[in-house]
C-alpha cells in the first residue's frame, strides 16, 4: 500500500514537472487568448455583435464563458496549472543547477580534461614555479582572479564568472508566477465599472456591467465637457474636466481627462470612454422682420416649436455638425427648420451658421440666421481599480531581468594546469560557445607569450 502511494506521488510529480505539460498549457492559453480577441468581451456583450450570431451560439458562448473569458473558471484553471507546472519544473531542476553554482573544481585532472571540449596544451621550458605568478596575472587581467591549488609538482588554476546566470530561467519562471498572482489579485479584489456624469453634476458611485454598485468613497464632479470634431463630423477629441471632492475638500481641481490620459485617485483610475448628449439642445436664431427691420434673438429647445411675433411658429427638424457632404463648398454647423403658418406649413429649409445669407429668402416675412447651439453633455468614464497592478509591474521587471540574464550572461569556467613541462588550458560555458572560444583563444595567446 505504501509503495502504491509512493508510485502515485511520483507519477503526479512527473506529470506536473513534465515539459510536455508546459507546451500543452502554453498552446492552450494561446488558443483561448485568440478566442478572447475574436469574441468581444463584456457581460452582456455588445448589441452589434449579438445581432451577428444566432441564439444557439449565444447560449453556447455564454455557458462556456466566452464573453468573460479571462475570468472564466477554466481560464483561471489553466493559469493555476501553468503555475504549478513552472514551480514543479523549477524544483526538479534547481538542485542540479545549484550544485553547479556552488561546486568549485579547482583541479584539472585527466578525467575532467577529457570531459571538456575546449582544451589546448603546449610545451614550455620554464618550471611551474616560475610560471605561476605570470599565469595568475594573465587570468586576473583577462578573466578574473583564479583559485590556485598545488598538487605535487603541478599548479592548477581555476577561475569562473557568471555562475549565478544559471538562475536566469528561475527568475523567468518566478516572474511569470508573480504576473499571474498580480492578475489574480486584480481579478478578485479589483473591479471595472462605468459611470456617466452630466456637466455640472457629481457622483459617488459607479456600476459594473453586471449591475453591481461600487461606492467610490469620494465624489467626482464633471465641471465641463468639450467635443472637437474633424471637418467630416467625426469625433476628433472629447475631453472632460473633472474634480474630486473627498470629505468636503476639493483634492483634485479641474483636471483634464482625455482618451489615454486618465485621472487616478486613491488607487481608482478614471478613463475617458464615451459621451452622450444630456437633455435637448438649445438653438439660437437671429430673426429680423423684413418690414420693420426689428431684429430679435430667439431660442428653440429641441424640436419644440416657438411662436414668432406674426403668429407663425418655427420648428427645428434636424442638426448637422458639418454640412460639407450635403452642400459641397460649405462647412460648419447647420440646422433644418420649418415655418408653420396659420393655415399651412412651409417647405423646410437649412440655415448655416457660417453663412448667414444662406437661404435668407426662404423666411417669408422674416430674415433668419443661425446663431449657434448650446449643448449640455454627459461624460462616460470607465472606473478601474486594480490593487494587483504593482505586483504585475514587479513581475514584468523580473521578466525583463530574467530574459537579460538568460540570454546575455553565461557561466564560464577556465582551468589552467602547469607541470611536467606543459601548460594545459581548458574551458567550458553553458551558453554562447562561439564567443567563449574567442575569449579563451585570446587568453591562450597571452599565455603562450610568457
Amino acid at each position: 500500500m505504501k509503495n502504491q502511494a509512493n508510485d502515485f506521488v511520483t507519477s503526479l510529480w512527473r506529470f506536473f514537472s513534465a515539459l510536455k505539460l508546459t507546451i500543452f498549457l502554453l498552446i492552450g492559453l494561446a488558443v483561448v487568448s485568440v478566442i478572447g480577441t475574436i469574441i468581444p468581451q463584456g457581460n452582456p456583450p455588445p448589441v452589434e455583435y449579438l445581432q451577428t450570431i444566432s441564439q444557439a451560439k449565444f447560449e453556447l458562448y455564454s455557458k462556456l464563458g466566452f464573453f468573460n473569458m479571462y475570468h472564466s473558471w477554466w481560464f483561471v484553471l489553466l493559469l493555476y496549472l501553468l503555475t504549478l507546472n513552472l514551480v514543479a519544473c523549477s524544483l526538479r531542476r534547481l538542485p542540479h543547477d545549484w550544485k553547479l553554482i556552488n561546486d568549485q573544481v579547482p583541479v584539472l585532472d585527466e578525467k575532467q580534461e577529457k570531459s571538456l571540449s575546449n582544451v589546448q596544451s603546449w610545451k614550455v621550458s620554464q618550471s611551474a614555479g616560475n610560471l605561476k605568478s605570470s599565469v595568475a596575472d594573465i587570468l586576473g587581467r583577462s578573466f578574473t582572479t583564479p583559485v590556485v591549488t598545488k598538487v605535487n609538482d603541478e599548479y592548477h588554476f581555476f577561475a569562473q564568472k557568471g555562475r549565478f546566470s544559471r538562475l536566469g530561467v528561475y527568475i523567468l519562471h518566478f516572474s511569470i508566477i508573480i504576473v499571474f498572482i498580480g492578475a489574480m489579485i486584480g481579478s478578485f479584489f479589483g473591479y471595472k465599472a462605468f459611470v456617466q456624469i452630466p456637466e455640472g453634476a457629481a457622483v459617488t458611485t459607479a456600476s459594473t456591467t453586471t449591475g453591481k454598485v461600487i461606492d467610490l468613497g469620494f465624489a467626482v464632479r464633471c465641471d465641463s465637457f468639450s467635443l472637437t470634431l474633424y471637418d467630416t463630423g467625426a469625433p476628433k477629441e472629447y475631453r472632460s474636466i473633472l474634480s474630486v471632492i473627498d470629505n468636503g475638500k476639493t483634492v483634485i481641481d479641474k483636471q483634464p481627462v482625455i482618451v489615454n490620459s486618465p485621472m487616478t485617485y486613491r488607487g481608482i483610475t478614471f478613463y475617458q470612454s464615451s459621451y452622450s448628449q444630456e437633455g435637448n439642445s438649445t438653438f439660437r436664431f437671429k430673426v429680423r422682420n423684413r418690414k420693420s427691420g426689428v431684429e430679435s434673438l430667439i431660442t428653440v429647445t429641441g424640436d419644440q416649436p416657438v411662436m414668432l411675433p406674426e403668429g407663425e411658429t418655427l420648428t427645428v427638424l434636424g442638426f448637422a455638425q458639418d454640412v460639407g457632404d450635403i452642400y459641397p463648398g460649405f462647412s460648419g454647423p447647420a440646422v433644418q427648420v420649418q415655418l408653420h403658418g396659420k393655415s399651412a406649413a412651409a417647405e423646410p429649409f437649412a440655415l448655416l451658421e457660417k453663412y448667414p445669407a444662406f437661404n435668407a429668402e426662404k423666411g417669408g416675412a422674416y430674415l433668419f440666421s443661425f446663431a449657434g447651439i448650446d449643448q449640455k453633455w454627459r461624460t462616460g468614464l470607465q472606473v478601474t481599480k486594480d490593487p494587483g497592478v504593482w505586483v504585475v509591474w514587479l513581475g514584468c521587471f523580473l521578466l525583463v531581468l530574467g530574459i537579460f540574464v538568460s540570454f546575455f550572461l553565461s557561466h564560464r569556467r577556465i582551468w589552467v594546469r602547469i607541470g611536467g613541462g606543459r601548460i594545459v588550458v581548458a574551458g567550458s560555458t553553458n551558453k554562447n560557445q562561439a564567443a567563449f572560444r574567442v575569449s579563451l583563444d585570446e587568453i591562450v595567446d597571452k599565455l603562450k607569450k610568457i
